[in-house]
């Protein structure tokens, strides 16, 4: 088989498995957030909690009840850090330093789960999965909450309240998640990922030196972390190590679990709004920008640019030789189109253009599919955007969903959509400017803009993916990226939680004759428009000082 031939058969088969998933587990999840009944788990979590599931909270109970879970989790993650010596199953490891313990704490309580270290000789067993894991967990379910406030905005009215965000947490980690994290790490195990308790032990070499490598329960965190869009690996080569991720067929499923969850979440949108055709408009939009980006970045990588490359015929620098060239940049373009930050491969060895869509999937705010209901809510909000711009031309109030898009809705969808491009080039002007931030780049020019642009690009957007050729373990780079991570993560929830209360508070306009369809082709193609022009009228100036710089020199 040619090796287009297999591209073809690799990338199709995951398309078609992504398709059959999404009615039930879409309508398994609209099951679970619109469902009444409550198991005895449930009950025990709710009274530990001390909550009454019954009530529900308006947008501002339910954004304080967010950030203040979200404070406790990164209190808790950079003390369980600190005193990992303290601690059983530590492999003999000491506390982690303060700077990368901050960054390391923020960093896995927004979903992004960038790492400055490595797994494997810098966290114990019982920081991994008591710390680390679990935060894969309650991060995703926190995006999954957020997403569902929104929905319930747009599907109520003339209410105060969008939900309770200790209902929706506890719902999305025990009936979503843990099932297929618990059903992904059984498969993973049987494909060869390793899931034990070993301590460190040597290795002889083919060279005859000894090499050190250490086991642990690899697979549970596993799948979590591409379920979740988490993407913190348990060693530091991530999804390139093969105790990760060991054979090809393993690697076709791991970009399946990453992108399962936020694929068919446009379905439990669209049973949740009573049109199914709503979900379907909303996927297409996903689906096509990720085609588009996908057909990009593998092309970049198989035809080539240079000397090198074009000898040995593709760009095989930094790629994995179990899983190839294409099928390491469908990985790398999955990745960086939702929030996982998950890599089986090298994207500062990709070529200068296939790293520049890697860059501009992140900046598009990952949402084709985005992460673990991040994209959902991502994408909502870019729809807004749109319908407003199509209002202001044919001088119509605009509305989506039977609710009127004014001023107030504009603000709150324009600040979300602000807030990661003030982080992405605010961080990387003070890093460049700076000695603190140019002392940890390993390459000058253009290609060393391009690892910093990226570092900040992935830690705002809550991505976690690096470029690598910057050391980012220096307390400038953890502090600036943990900063990044707050802002990027923190404050567009809030403002989510906001535009989804000041549309629960509208009636339904009753669709007329100058209401526009969203649920068509002509929408889906003008949210794509809008969505690729307010990245490029954004981050043009920087990606082509950068990788486009790079690109035609």
């Amino acid at each position: 088989m040619s090796a287009t031939a297999a591209a073809i058969l690799f990338t199709g088969s995951l398309v078609i498995a992504l398709a059959l998933a999404y009615r039930p587990l879409g309508d398994y999840m609209y099951r679970v957030y619109t469902g009444t009944g409550r198991s005895r788990i449930e009950h025990v979590a709710y009274r530990l909690i001390g909550i009454k599931p019954d009530t529900e909270q308006t947008w501002s109970a339910y954004a304080r009840s967010v950030l203040a879970f979200s404070v406790v989790s990164v209190v808790f993650l950079y003390a369980f850090q600190r005193l990992q010596d303290r601690l059983p199953l530590s492999l003999g490891f000491g506390p982690v330093v303060p700077h990368q313990a901050w960054n390391t704490a923020i960093s896995f309580a927004t979903n992004t789960n960038w790492q400055s270290y490595s797994g494997e000789s810098t966290m114990g067993h019982l920081v991994q999965m008591a710390g680390l894991a679990v935060q894969n967990f309650a991060s995703a379910a926190v995006g999954m909450a957020v997403a569902m406030a929104l929905v319930r905005g747009f599907a109520r009215k003339k209410t105060e309240h969008v939900g309770n965000f200790w209902v929706d947490l506890i719902r999305g980690v025990l009936r979503i998640l843990l099932p297929l994290a618990f059903a992904g790490a059984l498969i993973l195990i049987i494909g060869g990922v390793v899931q034990n308790f070993h301590h460190p032990y040597a290795v002889p070499t083919l060279a005859g030196a000894e090499q050190v490598m250490t086991g642990g329960p690899v697979a549970s965190q596993e799948a979590i972390k591409l379920l979740g869009t988490n993407g913190g690996g348990f060693y530091n080569a991530n999804s390139a190590h093969p105790f990760e991720n060991p054979t090809p067929w393993t690697n076709w499923l791991e970009i399946f679990l990453l992108l399962v969850v936020s694929v068919c979440l446009p379905r439990t949108f669209g049973r949740m709004v009573g049109s199914d055709r709503q979900g379907y408009a909303i996927i297409a939009v996903m689906a096509t920008l990720a085609i588009i980006s996908l057909a990009l970045i593998t092309t970049f990588q198989v035809r080539h640019h240079g000397t090198v490359p074009t000898a040995v015929g593709s760009s095989m620098e930094g790629v994995e030789s179990r899983f190839g060239v294409s099928d390491s940049a469908v990985f790398a373009g999955a990745t960086t189109l939702s929030s996982t930050g998950a890599v089986d491969s090298a994207h500062d060895s990709y070529t200068s253009l296939g790293g520049m869509i890697g860059m501009f999937n992140m900046m598009l705010g990952e949402v084709a599919p985005g992460g673990t209901g991040s994209g959902l809510y991502g994408m909502l909000v870019l729809a807004v955007i749109t319908v407003f711009v199509a209002g202001l031309m044919v001088g119509r109030t605009p509305e989506y969903l039977g609710k009127k898009i004014g001023s107030r809705e504009i603000k709150l969808a324009a600040a979300y959509f602000l807030i990661t491009p003030i982080c992405v080039l605010v961080g990387t002007a003070v890093a460049m400017a700076g000695g603190w931030g140019r002392d940890g780049m390993l390459n000058t020019g253009p290609h060393g803009l391009s690892e910093v642009l990226y570092a900040f690009t992935s830690a705002s957007n809550n991505n976690g993916s690096a470029f690598a050729g910057l050391t980012a373990s220096t307390p400038f780079y953890d502090t600036a990226l943990g900063l990044a991570m707050a802002f990027g993560r923190f404050l567009p929830l809030v403002f989510v939680l906001a535009l989804a209360g000041s549309l629960a508070r509208q009636g339904r306009i009753p669709v007329s004759e100058g209401t526009l369809p969203t649920y068509r082709p002509q929408f889906v193609g003008m949210v794509v428009g809008v969505a690729v022009i307010l990245v490029a009228l954004t981050f043009l100036p920087a990606l082509a000082l950068g990788p486009l710089a790079e690109g035609i020199r």
